[in-house]
């Protein structure tokens, strides 16, 4: 510690004082969303140790891994540079990796990490020289870059790893990295080993989704902001005014906001005011709610954009809704997913999902079970997939015959996919703005829910109009499966009952 100019920050008074003052960095302290943290938040957090006590007795103690879900160009990867920064110099010995979804992602916080060093009072520390992949310290502290792939990172042993934009992570990258990490005692400081996870969420239930929904479930810390979390000053040059009014481009989101936590004292952030105006201008409502405010994934690819959580989904069934006609959808499956969603058709015209079944490695017995199932209304008919007409190798009989065998009424219909997904689309939007919905999800039904969201086409092939089969595909087919023998006109001679 004799080598560090700055005497190390014991309090987060102290710590502001030392970025002000030592480094010229102003981080702001006050969000203004509703629920979001500041980015000064997210640095006690990394740097701040909890007692070594706490562990070494079994207790579990705070969750010290760390997701950043933050706007592009709202300072992560800087952010995670001064955090390593701190800790090499305040925590001598210690071990830091980064990693990012691409090398030159990993480089880039780095890069900020050696202009750090390289002032005048802090390259005496360096060891050596600084290289693209490495900075080593006199005191015995080391930063390097984590190679992109499963050799490199399962020999690494490591205090903290700081992963940059986790969402372009490999799955299997990401499950090699969960085990790299070993507490130690870096000069009277317990580090516990931890993961820093920094990313913008672009995709729906994709890697980021997970460490968001882990955070929920307190495994992890969470640090949120947005676009309007680190704005700079708004200055009189941006004039508040309300909604019926001509507003600032930033009104709807901002409310002024911005002006009140500057009125207050608070310091602001770094995002010029005029840049996030210009940024909003150029984007569709869509992409500036999910990549700049934050407030949900992108589904840019999805192939069902028109489903709406806040729009589609209802936490009480209707009044009156048992008189209504009960029908379900099938998907057939054993190692992928069998899939049944129960729905009621209401007399104007409204279907609603009112329960779900999926399950792997499950029999048809076990399906044509619940479906009989006396506890649950009758069937007026179910609608399946039309595979389900080819003969078993074995038994010799189809899916669908031992469906009606069972007492079920089946229906199927050989049909485009792209004629069934506009039937879907018509059922969430119908044409006239005004209308309301024809399609309503239970909450209960979280896998349908999850699913609608996910589904979507693939990323590297913008032309393509047939959606990927990754698993979100099988839940939405049994609700395609439904809503096209429901809808779709078709005459007696081309139908199938059984």
């Amino acid at each position: 510690m004799t080598d560090v100019p700055w005497p190390r920050p014991t309090t987060p008074v102290e710590l502001d004082r030392l970025l002000r003052e030592k480094l010229n960095l102003q981080l702001t302290h006050t969000p203004i969303m509703e629920g979001n943290t500041a980015p000064f938040a997210y640095l006690c957090h990394a740097f701040f140790e909890p007692p070594a006590r706490a562990f070494r007795r079994g207790r579990a103690g705070p969750p010290r891994d760390c997701v950043v879900w933050a706007n592009r160009g709202g300072g992560k990867t800087y952010l995670g540079a001064i955090a390593t920064l701190l800790d090499m110099l305040f925590k001598p010995g210690i071990s830091i990796r980064i990693l990012g979804g691409s090398l030159e992602q990993s480089r880039r916080m780095h890069h900020y990490l050696a202009e750090f060093f390289a002032r005048e009072d802090l390259a005496r520390l360096v060891r050596g020289r600084t290289t693209r992949d490495r900075v080593h310290l006199t005191n015995g502290s080391t930063c390097e870059i984590l190679a992109q792939s499963e050799t490199s990172i399962r020999g690494t042993r490591v205090q903290k790893l700081r992963c940059d934009e986790v969402e372009l992570f490999d799955p299997d990258l990401w499950e090699a990295a969960q085990l790299v990490t070993r507490s130690r005692t870096c000069d009277g400081v317990f580090v516990r080993g931890c993961i820093e996870c920094f990313s913008t969420m672009h995709r729906p239930y994709g890697l980021m989704y997970r460490l968001v929904k882990q955070a929920a479930e307190g495994s992890r810390a969470l640090f949120r902001w947005g676009v309007l979390d680190v704005l700079d000053r708004c200055t009189d040059e941006h004039v508040c005014r309300g909604p019926e009014e001509e507003a600032c481009p930033l009104w709807d989101d901002c409310g002024g906001r911005a002006k009140a936590r500057d009125a207050s004292g608070s310091p602001s952030g770094h995002l010029l005011v005029s840049d996030a105006i210009d940024q909003k201008s150029r984007v569709d409502p869509m992409t500036w709610k999910s990549e700049m405010l934050c407030l949900r994934p992108s589904r840019t690819d999805t192939v069902l954009p028109e489903f709406d959580r806040a729009k589609h989904v209802i936490s009480a069934l209707p009044a009156g809704i048992e008189a209504g006609r009960q029908i379900a959808g099938m998907d057939f499956g054993y190692r992928s997913p069998t899939v049944v969603v129960w729905g009621t058709l209401t007399p104007d015209g409204v279907l609603t999902i009112t329960d779900e079944l999926v399950r792997t490695e499950m029999l048809l017995g076990e399906a044509i079970a619940k479906l009989t199932d006396l506890s649950r209304p009758v069937l007026e008919w179910i609608g399946v997939d039309p595979a389900g007409r080819g003969r078993q190798e074995q038994t010799g009989v189809s899916n669908i015959e031992v469906m009606r065998k069972a007492g079920l009424r089946v229906r199927w219909r050989t049909c485009g996919l792209a004629e069934s997904l506009t039937l879907m689309r018509w059922r969430l939007a119908p044409g006239n703005a005004r209308e309301r919905p024809k399609l309503f999800i239970h909450e209960r039904c979280t896998r349908l829910i999850e699913s609608l969201e996910c589904y979507h086409y693939p990323r590297d092939k913008p032309e393509s109009l047939v959606p990927v089969k990754d698993g979100h595909d099988h839940a939405v087919d049994a609700l395609r499966y439904l809503i096209l023998n429901l809808d779709r006109p078709w005459a007696a001679r081309q139908a199938r009952y059984a």
